[in-house]
Protein backbone atom coordinates (compact mmCIF):
# COMPACT_ATOMS: atom_id res chain seq x y z
CA UNK A 1 0.00 0.00 0.00
CA UNK A 2 1.71 3.30 -0.79
CA UNK A 3 1.99 6.04 1.36
CA UNK A 4 0.07 8.67 1.98
CA UNK A 5 0.82 11.79 -0.35
CA UNK A 6 -1.69 14.31 -0.92
CA UNK A 7 -4.26 14.87 2.03
CA UNK A 8 -3.09 14.85 5.78
CA UNK A 9 -5.41 11.62 7.16
CA UNK A 10 -6.13 13.86 10.99
CA UNK A 11 -7.81 16.14 8.02
CA UNK A 12 -10.18 13.18 6.42
CA UNK A 13 -10.22 11.70 9.79
CA UNK A 14 -12.69 14.80 10.77
CA UNK A 15 -15.36 13.42 8.16
CA UNK A 16 -18.46 11.93 8.94
CA UNK A 17 -20.91 10.57 6.89
CA UNK A 18 -21.81 6.74 5.27
CA UNK A 19 -23.45 4.88 2.43
CA UNK A 20 -25.15 1.80 2.52
CA UNK A 21 -27.77 -0.21 4.99
CA UNK A 22 -26.46 -1.32 8.48
CA UNK A 23 -24.30 1.38 9.09
CA UNK A 24 -23.31 2.90 12.26
CA UNK A 25 -21.20 5.78 12.97
CA UNK A 26 -20.24 5.97 16.54
CA UNK A 27 -17.01 6.72 18.61
CA UNK A 28 -14.62 4.41 19.39
CA UNK A 29 -14.40 3.70 22.68
CA UNK A 30 -11.47 1.37 23.20
CA UNK A 31 -7.49 2.82 21.81
CA UNK A 32 -9.99 6.01 20.96
CA UNK A 33 -9.57 7.97 18.33
CA UNK A 34 -11.13 11.48 17.26
CA UNK A 35 -12.59 10.38 14.52
CA UNK A 36 -16.35 8.51 14.32
CA UNK A 37 -15.79 4.71 12.94
CA UNK A 38 -17.85 3.49 10.41
CA UNK A 39 -19.14 0.03 11.51
CA UNK A 40 -21.36 -2.61 10.52
CA UNK A 41 -24.10 -5.26 12.34
CA UNK A 42 -23.39 -8.69 12.84
CA UNK A 43 -26.79 -10.13 11.13
CA UNK A 44 -26.67 -12.61 13.35
CA UNK A 45 -26.64 -10.90 16.56
CA UNK A 46 -26.24 -6.90 15.79
CA UNK A 47 -22.84 -6.55 17.27
CA UNK A 48 -21.08 -3.60 15.75
CA UNK A 49 -17.46 -4.23 13.97
CA UNK A 50 -15.45 -1.41 11.87
CA UNK A 51 -15.55 -2.49 8.25
CA UNK A 52 -12.06 -2.84 8.17
CA UNK A 53 -10.28 -5.28 10.03
CA UNK A 54 -6.11 -7.22 9.73
CA UNK A 55 -5.77 -10.17 7.89
CA UNK A 56 -1.99 -12.13 8.69
CA UNK A 57 -1.85 -14.15 5.65
CA UNK A 58 1.88 -14.11 4.44
CA UNK A 59 2.54 -10.89 6.59
CA UNK A 60 2.53 -12.42 10.01
CA UNK A 61 4.33 -15.51 9.26
CA UNK A 62 7.62 -14.28 10.86
CA UNK A 63 8.80 -17.35 12.90
CA UNK A 64 10.96 -16.97 15.97
CA UNK A 65 12.28 -13.34 14.66
CA UNK A 66 12.29 -11.11 17.60
CA UNK A 67 12.62 -8.02 15.41
CA UNK A 68 9.74 -9.26 13.08
CA UNK A 69 7.15 -10.63 15.70
CA UNK A 70 7.71 -6.99 17.57
CA UNK A 71 7.27 -5.57 13.72
CA UNK A 72 3.82 -7.65 13.87
CA UNK A 73 3.16 -6.70 17.02
CA UNK A 74 3.45 -2.38 16.18
CA UNK A 75 1.13 -3.44 13.49
CA UNK A 76 -1.41 -4.30 15.50
CA UNK A 77 -0.81 -1.23 18.61
CA UNK A 78 -1.76 0.84 15.34
CA UNK A 79 -4.95 -1.19 14.84
CA UNK A 80 -6.01 -1.16 17.91
CA UNK A 81 -5.11 2.13 18.46
CA UNK A 82 -7.07 3.46 15.10
CA UNK A 83 -10.26 1.45 16.35
CA UNK A 84 -9.66 -2.02 14.78
CA UNK A 85 -11.34 -5.19 16.22
CA UNK A 86 -11.55 -8.11 13.57
CA UNK A 87 -8.31 -10.02 13.17
CA UNK A 88 -8.50 -12.76 10.63
CA UNK A 89 -6.09 -16.21 11.10
CA UNK A 90 -5.97 -20.01 10.26
CA UNK A 91 -3.72 -22.62 11.10
CA UNK A 92 -2.73 -22.68 7.47
CA UNK A 93 -0.52 -19.05 8.19
CA UNK A 94 1.99 -21.05 9.73
CA UNK A 95 3.84 -19.21 12.55
CA UNK A 96 1.28 -16.35 11.98
CA UNK A 97 -1.16 -17.51 15.22
CA UNK A 98 1.71 -17.27 17.39
CA UNK A 99 2.68 -14.26 16.69
CA UNK A 100 -0.56 -12.72 17.04
CA UNK A 101 -0.88 -13.81 20.46
CA UNK A 102 2.85 -12.62 21.15
CA UNK A 103 1.83 -9.50 20.06
CA UNK A 104 -1.68 -9.54 22.15
CA UNK A 105 0.66 -10.33 25.64
CA UNK A 106 2.69 -7.66 24.10
CA UNK A 107 -0.28 -4.99 24.02
CA UNK A 108 -2.23 -6.25 27.51
CA UNK A 109 -4.79 -8.58 25.51
CA UNK A 110 -6.48 -5.57 23.88
CA UNK A 111 -10.20 -6.37 25.03
CA UNK A 112 -11.74 -4.80 21.65
CA UNK A 113 -10.16 -7.69 20.11
CA UNK A 114 -12.43 -9.87 17.58
CA UNK A 115 -10.74 -12.83 17.39
CA UNK A 116 -11.71 -14.66 14.11
CA UNK A 117 -9.31 -17.48 13.03
CA UNK A 118 -10.21 -20.93 11.08
CA UNK A 119 -10.63 -24.96 11.24
CA UNK A 120 -8.46 -26.11 8.16
CA UNK A 121 -7.97 -29.97 8.88
CA UNK A 122 -9.44 -33.38 7.73
CA UNK A 123 -9.95 -34.49 11.03
CA UNK A 124 -9.99 -34.16 14.59
CA UNK A 125 -10.89 -30.16 14.21
CA UNK A 126 -11.67 -30.07 18.00
CA UNK A 127 -7.95 -30.62 18.71
CA UNK A 128 -6.95 -27.89 16.33
CA UNK A 129 -9.16 -25.33 17.06
CA UNK A 130 -8.07 -25.84 20.66
CA UNK A 131 -4.38 -25.81 19.22
CA UNK A 132 -5.40 -22.29 17.91
CA UNK A 133 -6.47 -20.77 20.83
CA UNK A 134 -3.67 -21.77 23.13
CA UNK A 135 -1.54 -20.13 19.88
CA UNK A 136 -3.47 -16.89 21.02
CA UNK A 137 -3.75 -17.37 24.15
CA UNK A 138 -7.34 -16.47 24.62
CA UNK A 139 -10.37 -17.49 26.65
CA UNK A 140 -12.19 -18.67 23.04
CA UNK A 141 -12.42 -17.34 19.74
CA UNK A 142 -15.10 -15.21 18.77
CA UNK A 143 -15.49 -16.53 15.32
CA UNK A 144 -14.52 -19.87 13.78
CA UNK A 145 -14.40 -20.80 10.01
CA UNK A 146 -14.20 -24.12 7.84
CA UNK A 147 -10.91 -22.83 5.86
CA UNK A 148 -11.55 -23.70 2.54
CA UNK A 149 -14.50 -25.50 3.21
CA UNK A 150 -12.02 -27.92 4.08
CA UNK A 151 -14.34 -31.35 5.80
CA UNK A 152 -16.92 -28.84 6.24
CA UNK A 153 -19.53 -31.24 6.44
CA UNK A 154 -17.91 -32.96 9.89
CA UNK A 155 -16.61 -29.65 11.09
CA UNK A 156 -19.81 -27.09 10.88
CA UNK A 157 -21.99 -29.68 13.88
CA UNK A 158 -18.75 -29.47 15.76
CA UNK A 159 -18.56 -25.92 15.46
CA UNK A 160 -22.70 -25.40 15.96
CA UNK A 161 -22.20 -27.57 19.24
CA UNK A 162 -19.45 -25.63 19.99
CA UNK A 163 -20.89 -21.97 19.69
CA UNK A 164 -24.36 -23.71 21.83
CA UNK A 165 -21.74 -24.57 24.70
CA UNK A 166 -20.59 -21.42 24.61
CA UNK A 167 -16.98 -21.89 23.35
CA UNK A 168 -17.28 -19.64 20.80
CA UNK A 169 -19.63 -17.05 19.46
CA UNK A 170 -19.79 -17.00 15.18
CA UNK A 171 -19.25 -19.77 13.05
CA UNK A 172 -18.28 -19.51 9.62
CA UNK A 173 -16.73 -20.71 6.16
CA UNK A 174 -14.51 -19.76 4.14
CA UNK A 175 -13.03 -19.80 0.17
CA UNK A 176 -10.58 -17.69 -2.10
CA UNK A 177 -10.02 -16.51 -5.48
CA UNK A 178 -13.60 -17.28 -6.57
CA UNK A 179 -13.22 -20.96 -5.67
CA UNK A 180 -16.54 -23.48 -5.30
CA UNK A 181 -18.86 -19.87 -5.14
CA UNK A 182 -21.15 -23.01 -5.97
CA UNK A 183 -20.79 -24.93 -2.64
CA UNK A 184 -20.75 -21.84 -0.95
CA UNK A 185 -24.31 -20.61 -2.04
CA UNK A 186 -25.44 -24.11 -1.11
CA UNK A 187 -24.54 -24.11 2.44
CA UNK A 188 -25.67 -20.53 3.05
CA UNK A 189 -28.99 -22.01 2.29
CA UNK A 190 -28.66 -24.69 4.18
CA UNK A 191 -26.65 -24.19 6.95
CA UNK A 192 -27.60 -22.11 10.47
CA UNK A 193 -23.64 -19.67 9.59
CA UNK A 194 -23.14 -16.29 11.22
CA UNK A 195 -20.42 -15.59 8.45
CA UNK A 196 -18.80 -16.39 4.76
CA UNK A 197 -15.41 -15.08 3.93
CA UNK A 198 -15.03 -14.71 0.21
CA UNK A 199 -12.89 -12.87 -2.26
CA UNK A 200 -14.17 -9.25 -3.47
CA UNK A 201 -12.10 -6.41 -4.67
CA UNK A 202 -13.25 -3.41 -7.83
CA UNK A 203 -11.78 -5.77 -10.08
CA UNK A 204 -13.36 -9.31 -8.67
CA UNK A 205 -16.82 -8.97 -8.89
CA UNK A 206 -18.56 -11.89 -8.82
CA UNK A 207 -19.90 -12.18 -5.72
CA UNK A 208 -21.97 -9.10 -6.64
CA UNK A 209 -24.34 -11.39 -8.44
CA UNK A 210 -24.91 -14.01 -5.75
CA UNK A 211 -23.31 -14.48 -2.83
CA UNK A 212 -23.58 -10.83 -1.69
CA UNK A 213 -27.43 -10.58 -2.58
CA UNK A 214 -28.23 -13.83 -0.97
CA UNK A 215 -25.98 -13.08 2.58
CA UNK A 216 -28.43 -10.16 3.15
CA UNK A 217 -31.23 -12.48 2.50
CA UNK A 218 -30.34 -14.99 5.03
CA UNK A 219 -28.47 -12.58 7.24
CA UNK A 220 -25.10 -13.90 7.18
CA UNK A 221 -22.16 -11.72 7.69
CA UNK A 222 -19.58 -11.06 4.80
CA UNK A 223 -15.78 -10.82 5.25
CA UNK A 224 -13.98 -10.09 2.53
CA UNK A 225 -10.05 -11.33 1.50
CA UNK A 226 -7.68 -9.86 -1.12
CA UNK A 227 -9.35 -6.91 -1.25
CA UNK A 228 -5.86 -5.86 -2.43
CA UNK A 229 -5.13 -8.86 -4.60
CA UNK A 230 -2.18 -9.52 -2.10
CA UNK A 231 -0.90 -6.70 -3.21
CA UNK A 232 -0.93 -6.61 -7.23
CA UNK A 233 -3.79 -4.38 -7.45
CA UNK A 234 -2.16 -1.66 -5.16
CA UNK A 235 1.17 -2.10 -7.39
CA UNK A 236 -1.18 -1.94 -10.41
CA UNK A 237 -3.12 1.37 -9.63
CA UNK A 238 0.09 3.52 -7.95
CA UNK A 239 1.38 3.69 -11.77
CA UNK A 240 -1.23 6.42 -11.99
CA UNK A 241 -2.08 9.28 -9.21
CA UNK A 242 -4.91 9.29 -7.26
CA UNK A 243 -8.10 10.77 -9.08
CA UNK A 244 -9.85 13.85 -7.66
CA UNK A 245 -12.62 12.49 -6.91
CA UNK A 246 -11.09 10.86 -4.07
CA UNK A 247 -11.47 13.55 -1.90
CA UNK A 248 -15.42 13.47 -2.75
CA UNK A 249 -15.35 9.79 -0.66
CA UNK A 250 -12.20 11.25 2.08
CA UNK A 251 -9.62 9.20 0.62
CA UNK A 252 -5.94 10.28 0.87
CA UNK A 253 -4.17 7.49 -0.84
CA UNK A 254 -5.50 4.51 -3.46
CA UNK A 255 -5.58 1.60 -0.34
CA UNK A 256 -8.43 3.93 1.31
CA UNK A 257 -9.77 4.08 -2.27
CA UNK A 258 -9.81 0.04 -2.71
CA UNK A 259 -10.91 -0.15 0.69
CA UNK A 260 -14.54 2.24 0.38
CA UNK A 261 -15.32 0.39 -2.73
CA UNK A 262 -15.55 -2.96 -0.93
CA UNK A 263 -16.82 -1.57 2.28
CA UNK A 264 -19.53 0.53 0.70
CA UNK A 265 -21.56 -2.56 -0.63
CA UNK A 266 -24.12 -3.00 1.78
CA UNK A 267 -23.75 -6.55 2.41
CA UNK A 268 -20.06 -6.40 3.48
CA UNK A 269 -19.44 -6.55 7.16
CA UNK A 270 -15.72 -6.27 7.33
CA UNK A 271 -12.66 -6.49 5.28
CA UNK A 272 -9.31 -7.96 6.13
CA UNK A 273 -6.17 -6.14 4.60
CA UNK A 274 -2.64 -7.88 5.27
CA UNK A 275 0.58 -5.62 6.08
CA UNK A 276 3.44 -5.40 7.71
CA UNK A 277 3.67 -1.47 7.71
CA UNK A 278 2.60 0.30 10.81
CA UNK A 279 1.75 3.36 7.94
CA UNK A 280 -0.07 1.03 6.04
CA UNK A 281 -2.42 -0.15 8.83
CA UNK A 282 -2.97 3.20 9.59
CA UNK A 283 -3.81 4.29 5.92
CA UNK A 284 -6.31 1.51 5.55
CA UNK A 285 -8.09 2.16 9.36
CA UNK A 286 -8.85 5.48 7.27
CA UNK A 287 -11.10 3.59 5.27
CA UNK A 288 -13.62 3.23 7.66
CA UNK A 289 -13.82 7.10 8.43
CA UNK A 290 -15.37 9.71 6.74
CA UNK A 291 -17.62 9.29 3.58
CA UNK A 292 -18.17 6.03 1.54
CA UNK A 293 -19.08 6.10 -2.35
CA UNK A 294 -22.34 5.72 -3.47
CA UNK A 295 -23.62 3.55 -6.15
CA UNK A 296 -22.82 6.24 -9.09
CA UNK A 297 -19.33 6.67 -7.67
CA UNK A 298 -18.71 3.18 -7.27
CA UNK A 299 -19.52 2.74 -10.81
CA UNK A 300 -17.11 5.38 -11.39
CA UNK A 301 -14.56 3.70 -9.37
CA UNK A 302 -15.34 0.23 -11.43
CA UNK A 303 -14.23 2.06 -15.01
CA UNK A 304 -11.52 4.48 -13.51
CA UNK A 305 -9.78 1.07 -12.26
CA UNK A 306 -10.44 -0.87 -14.97
CA UNK A 307 -9.02 1.62 -17.70
CA UNK A 308 -5.57 1.64 -15.69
Amino acid sequence: MPPSTNVDRRTLMRGLGAAGAGLVLRPVVAWAQPAAMITRAVPSSGEALPVVGLGSWITFNVGNDRAARDGCADVMRAFFSSGGRLIDSSPMYASSQDVIGYGLAKLGKPAALFAADKVWTSRRGRDQVEQSRRHWDIARFDLMQVHNLLAWEDHLPMLFDMKAAGQLRYVGITTSEGRRHHEIEQIMRSQPIDFVQVTYNVLDREIEDRILPLARDRGIGVIINRPFREGALIRRVMRQPLPAWARDIDCANWAQVLLKFVASHPAVTCAIPATTSVDHVRENMGAATGRLPDDAMRRRMIAHVEAL
